[in-house]
């Protein structure tokens, strides 16, 4: 254990530390120096993860295969490992269009497990909490970009309305008097790999989110990449969206445990918008990776789909002045990132 810094002994513990944004915040946090101990059921992941933050940082991670739904199962990790400092809560279902059809799926997993922690870190005495939250809070945003004092509309989907229930949750817990000290970051459209390609996102089947359907198409696993709706009141007629790069979104993580655990809030629930700042349309973004790692791509372009947005990109301003962090990825490199992740899966002949 390195004496240099206390920061070497803080124990946080990551819930959906093996998915997509959980795993590289994991290797963020390592590189930190932090203590990380993973939760997550594995519904949309693998274990062989935990092997591969391992490979990246040379730090295994405690690893606890559970679901944050099981209270007593979730109990019994807190009084295992004490004196975690911050907690930061990735695990929830996430797929726009699926949220439409499974609505009760929706509901149960992501409000449940919120719940179940905001009771069990005030009875293991847990003070700080990150809260993984999404820009669909704002549904369809009146002006753009959008900082974080718009109004939330209602929401597009099921997905979205259960991010903006939990952030409704976690501020009347704070404002209840509970002793625990919470920041909601809200993302925009994380995309590409670490830079080493072994971690990346893996979803179980068929893909929910763009990227991987784009690049599993590209390497020809999918025939054909749909482009849903072009005739939305955007330049090209497709969506526009503000694709921000994993790992930059991973340091603002880091950043956030750093103010938890620093005692450096200016209050006890804060929410910062983590974007570029840029909109990029889906038809962009595809011509984006043709050029950045000269593969044609087969596309269609296919009616709307349910819980779209039309239009959303961040003003990150807030989060850049106050947390000191900036998005710094260009889509070029994201995108080629997404594919050596792609191309790595292959030689490994997982995907």
């Amino acid at each position: 254990m390195k004496t240099n810094s206390n920061k070497m002994k803080d124990r946080i513990l990551v819930t959906g530390g093996t998915g997509y944004i959980g795993s590289h915040t994991v290797v963020e946090l390592q590189n930190a120096g932090y203590e990380v101990i993973i939760v997550d059921n594995l519904s949309n992941s693998s274990a062989d993860v935990v092997d591969s933050i391992e490979k990246i940082t040379g730090i295994r991670p405690a690893f606890e295969k559970n679901d944050c739904c099981d209270y007593n199962a979730l109990d019994e990790i807190f009084k295992r490992y004490s004196g975690i400092k911050a907690i930061i809560h990735f695990a929830a279902s996430k797929a726009v269009g699926e949220s439409v059809q499974k609505p009760l799926l929706y509901y149960r997993n992501n409000i449940l497990s919120l719940i179940n922690l905001l009771d069990l870190i005030q009875v293991h005495k847990v003070e700080g909490f990150v809260f993984s939250s999404s820009c669909t809070v704002y549904g369809q945003p009146d002006k753009l970009p959008v900082a974080e004092d718009a109004p939330f509309k209602k929401a597009e989907s099921p997905y979205g309305n259960t991010k903006k229930i939990n952030e409704d949750i976690l501020r009347d817990t704070v404002h209840s008097g509970a002793p625990i000290n919470v920041i909601m970051l809200r993302y925009f459209n994380p995309i590409g790999s670490h830079p080493s390609a072994l971690i990346g996102e893996l979803p179980n089947g068929v893909p929910q989110n763009l990227i991987p359907y784009l690049t599993q198409t590209a390497m020809g696993i999918r025939p054909m990449l749909k482009v849903f709706g072009d005739d939305y009141n955007t330049p090209d007629g497709s969506c526009i969206r503000d694709y921000i790069n994993v790992v930059d979104l991973a340091k603002a993580h880091v950043t956030a445990v750093h103010r938890l655990v620093d005692k450096k809030q200016k209050n006890k629930i804060e929410a910062f918008n983590l974007g570029t700042g840029n909109g990029v349309s889906v038809l962009g973004l595809i011509h984006a990776f043709e050029k950045a790692t000269g593969v044609k791509l087969n596309y269609e372009i296919a009616d709307r789909r349910a819980g779209d947005i039309e239009q959303i990109w961040a003003n990150p301003e807030y989060a850049n002045n106050e947390l000191g962090w900036k998005a710094e990825t260009s889509i070029e490199d994201t995108l080629l990132s997404a594919w050596n992740w792609q191309k790595k899966l292959r030689e490994r002949g997982i995907m």
